[in-house]
């Protein structure tokens, strides 16, 4: 009997000089600002000795098509948790720092607060409208138990689907999706130990996740298209362009000035074509102007060729190779 009670108490000490710490948030192998660090630093890469023009994404009709949060649905111009993935997309896109992002969700409301004011919107075209949802979303309880030893851990995984469309055509050209998972862990022995309570972050996480990993590849798509942008003004020996500093425009760089090309008709799939141009002079910037992104152009001189006799509202600005 003092044997067993000898060694109780041995078990209980030892329990109690090697209990875990309270619980401990894990995220997957990486933090979400290690994942974004890691995901800039692939684009840096990418488009090092590269323009960089930043795209114009509009945001479109994203949704949850789980069972998630359906009881929470109040917001009568969007389902909450749908709501809550388009702004978590908005900021990861912005935050990469490679999109001019608008929105669209939300155009009738910004609509009637400038109505207020007689002030009139100036909606821009995008290059590219995203529309997607939120597929898959689940939590578990996963554990592992031995003698007087207890392990409880609670996971989150999400999966989002995006889709870019030309809002031009409707035409849907590229799709892709983006996994994430959170957890936390608790432990305990002989009956001491941290205590895994109820996380509601983790769900939070884990869509943050997926959706950091869906907006790199998003980036990688928009920076494979051909680098363009157009003349502003002309006054002189002078032309205006769009685009700045922030899209790595600096001075002495060359750039092509190309005719549009014909447009035609595909017989085959309906679309329309534009043929290629051609070039008609090149010019050299000189000097660069603007505050922002939004603002910002540069000053150029034709080097060869002329824009004389050309309108230069359809004329096309390209990187000179």
């Amino acid at each position: 009997m003092k044997f067993f009670l000898v060694f109780a108490v041995a078990v209980l000490a030892a329990g109690c000089a090697t209990q875990t710490p309270p619980i401990k948030q894990a995220e997957v192998d990486y933090t979400l600002e290690q994942q974004q660090q890691a995901q800039r630093a692939a684009v840096n890469e990418k488009s090092e000795g590269q323009l960089v023009l930043k795209r114009k994404i509009a945001l479109g009709r994203i949704t949850n098509e789980t069972r998630y949060g359906r009881s929470l649905v109040r917001d009568e111009h969007n389902d909450t948790v749908g709501k809550q993935v388009g702004d978590m997309l908005s900021k990861a896109l912005t935050e990469s720092g490679h999109f001019l992002v608008f929105e669209r969700p939300d155009i009738n409301r910004l609509k009637d607060e400038l109505a207020l004011t007689g002030t009139k919107m100036n909606v821009i075209g995008a290059d590219a409208l995203i529309i997607g949802s939120l597929t898959e979303y689940g939590r578990k309880t996963v554990g592992e138990s031995g003698f007087l030893s207890a392990t409880k851990r609670q996971v989150a995984h999400a999966k989002v689907e995006f889709r870019l469309v030309d809002p031009k055509t409707g035409h849907s050209f590229f799709s892709t999706t983006g996994s994430g998972e959170a957890s936390n862990e608790a432990s305990s022995i002989a009956g001491f130990g941290s205590r895994a309570e109820y996380d509601g972050t983790l769900g939070d996480t884990a869509i943050s996740q997926a959706i950091s990993g869906a907006v790199s590849k998003l980036v990688y798509e928009m920076l494979s298209r051909p680098w363009r942008t157009n003349i502003l003004d002309v006054q002189g020996d002078l032309v205006y362009i769009s685009g700045g500093k922030s899209q790595g425009i600096k001075q002495g760089m060359v750039f092509s000035v190309e005719s549009p090309g014909k447009e035609v008709t595909s017989k085959q799939t309906g679309f329309i074509i534009s043929l290629p141009g051609e070039e008609v002079a090149t010019i050299k910037v000189t000097a660069l102007f603007g505050e922002d992104e939004t603002s910002e152009g540069a000053v150029t001189k034709v080097l060869t060729g002329s824009i004389a006799g050309h309108d230069s509202e359809q004329l096309i600005i390209v990187k000179k190779d």
